[in-house]
């Protein structure tokens, strides 16, 4: 197995950990457990949870020490500016458009980088969870399809902390006192029953809550908190 599967070139992916490793050090305490559940080759799809912009710089680091280089999905927008645009390129990130058909085109991309081995983590709630206790919304249904359509294994990942870090709607991180970040891995969810089933509106929702499920409950472990029955929805929310 090509270990190098979905990785950018070597100097770039120098250049990131050079960056990243050294600013999440300084500023996080780690806190971080479930590193044997993930494998160290092989197509794998990361579904987490999202608490702040912040958080995917900081699973990423989490991913690199567990032998993984995470593919991340970025708004298209970023391609498009002149620096930072190259850099994502290099890094490997998939473009994705929001609120068009040409969403579609980012799940064909990351199906293809998954048969060639690479890991690519995924936020199934599709953006920053708006639940008044910050715990995981309804996940959309791109990621289950993408799970059943390429049979790859998909590793629940639960973390807390970030938000703390650099909360939803804020533009500057609040540094000190240094925040601690948690971060648990699960086995990969079994999704096993939908194998051979028609991708049904119904079938795909069912694998989603199945995955959803799999990451409130490592959340729940590293808050020692219940969490509630039933996932926070946006779209009954009569304010939003």
């Amino acid at each position: 197995m090509n270990r190098r599967a979905g990785r950018p070139p070597r100097r770039w992916e120098a250049l990131a950990v050079v960056v990243v490793k050294p600013i999440s050090r300084l500023f996080v305490r780690r806190k971080w457990r479930g590193g044997e559940n993930i494998p160290r080759t092989g197509g794998l799809i990361i579904a987490a949870n999202h608490l702040s912009w912040s958080d995917p710089v900081l699973l990423a680091h989490y991913l690199y020490n567990n032998g993984r280089w995470p593919t991340i999905l970025a708004k298209a927008g970023l391609f498009r500016l002149p620096l930072l645009g190259r850099a994502v390129r290099q890094l490997q990130a998939i473009p994705v458009e929001r609120n068009s058909t040409e969403a579609t085109r980012s799940l064909k991309t990351a199906e293809e980088r998954l048969r060639n081995g690479a890991c690519i983590m995924f936020y199934p709630e599709g953006t920053i969870s708006r639940d008044p206790e910050m715990w995981p919304m309804a996940g959309k249904t791109g990621v289950a399809r993408l799970a059943l359509t390429s049979g790859v294994p998909v590793i629940p990942i639960a973390h807390w902390g970030a938000q703390d870090l650099l909360p939803y709607g804020e533009k500057k991180p609040r540094l000190l006192p240094r925040t601690t970040f948690h971060v648990l891995a699960g086995p990969p969810v079994d999704l096993s029953r939908y194998a051979g089933q028609p991708l049904r509106g119904s079938v795909l929702r069912d694998a989603t809550a199945d995955i959803m499920a799999a990451i409130t409950a490592l959340l729940a472990e590293i808050r020692d908190e219940k969490a509630p029955e039933v996932p926070y929805d946006p779209k009954n929310d009569s304010n939003g």
